[in-house]
C-alpha cells in the first residue's frame, strides 16, 4: 500500500483542527458553486481533476502552500499554484474520494510532503476551468504533521513555498490582475512572485468565507503580460 494509500483521507472532525481553521471548516459545508466561481462544470464532459488546498503554521503564523510551475512547461509556465492534477484510474471515483487521493498523490509528486501528516477536512463544490476543459475539486487539508518539501521534478516545477495568510490577506500584496485576452481577477504579490487565475479566485473566496479577508482596492491594476 502506497503513502498516499495509508494517508488519513477521512474528514477531521472540527474539534481537531487549530481555532483558526475552524471557520473554515464551518463554511465549507454550506458553499454554493456560484460563491467561489462563474464557471461552473458542464453537466457532461470535463477532465476530473483536484487540488490540495493545504494549511499549515509557520513561524509567521497560519500559511499556505503553494508551487511555482516550470518555465518549461507548455500549459501554464512559470504560474504559480496549488498542487494538485488530473484523476487517474485507480484513484476512484471524481464524486467520492477519488479527488482526495488524487489531490494528495499529485502533492505528494510534486512536492515530496509526506501525506501521512495531512488531514483531508473538507471539499469544496467543484469548479471549472474553460480553457484546460478541467473540472476541479478543491480539497481542504491540514498540515498536522508537517514535513520538508521541496520541488521533486524541476521539469515540471520551478520551487515549492509557503505563504502566510496574513501576507494574503494584506491590502499592499493584493491587486485586480488584467490580461490582454479580457481576463480580470484578484490577484496577490507575494513570495516574489504574482498568483492569479484559478489558483488566486479560490485564495480570495476562502479568504472571504473563513472571515479572513481584510478591506483592498480592486480599483489597483497589476497587467499581465502577453506570455502570462
Amino acid at each position: 500500500m502506497s503513502s498516499v494509500q495509508k494517508a488519513d483521507i477521512g474528514r477531521a472532525d472540527r474539534d481537531a483542527l487549530p481555532p483558526w481553521l475552524r471557520p473554515l471548516a464551518d463554511a465549507a459545508l454550506t458553499i454554493e458553486p456560484r460563491q467561489l466561481s462563474r464557471w461552473l462544470p458542464p453537466p457532461d464532459g470535463g477532465r476530473p481533476s483536484a487540488v490540495l488546498v493545504l494549511f499549515g503554521e509557520g513561524a509567521d503564523g497560519p500559511e499556505l502552500l503553494l508551487l511555482e510551475r516550470a518555465t518549461s512547461l507548455r500549459a501554464h509556465a512559470g504560474q504559480p499554484s496549488f498542487p494538485g492534477g488530473g484523476l487517474d484510474p485507480e484513484d476512484g471515483d471524481p464524486r467520492g474520494e477519488g479527488p482526495l487521493r488524487a489531490a494528495l498523490r499529485e502533492a505528494e509528486e510534486e512536492t515530496g510532503l509526506d501525506p501521512s501528516g495531512v488531514r483531508v477536512f473538507a471539499t469544496l463544490p467543484r469548479l471549472y476551468i474553460p480553457v484546460s476543459d478541467f473540472v476541479v475539486t478543491p480539497v481542504l487539508a491540514w498540515w498536522r504533521d508537517p514535513s520538508p518539501v521541496a520541488a521533486v521534478d524541476p521539469r515540471e516545477t520551478a520551487r515549492v513555498f509557503t505563504v502566510p495568510v496574513s501576507l494574503l490577506a494584506d491590502r499592499r500584496h493584493r491587486g485586480t490582475a488584467v490580461h490582454p485576452s479580457g481576463y480580470r481577477g484578484p490577484c496577490f504579490e507575494v513570495a516574489g512572485t504574482l498568483v492569479w487565475g484559478f489558483t488566486a479566485g479560490v485564495i480570495d473566496r476562502i479568504l472571504h468565507h473563513a472571515g479572513w479577508e481584510r478591506p483592498w482596492d480592486r480599483d489597483r491594476e497589476l497587467p499581465l503580460g502577453h506570455g502570462a
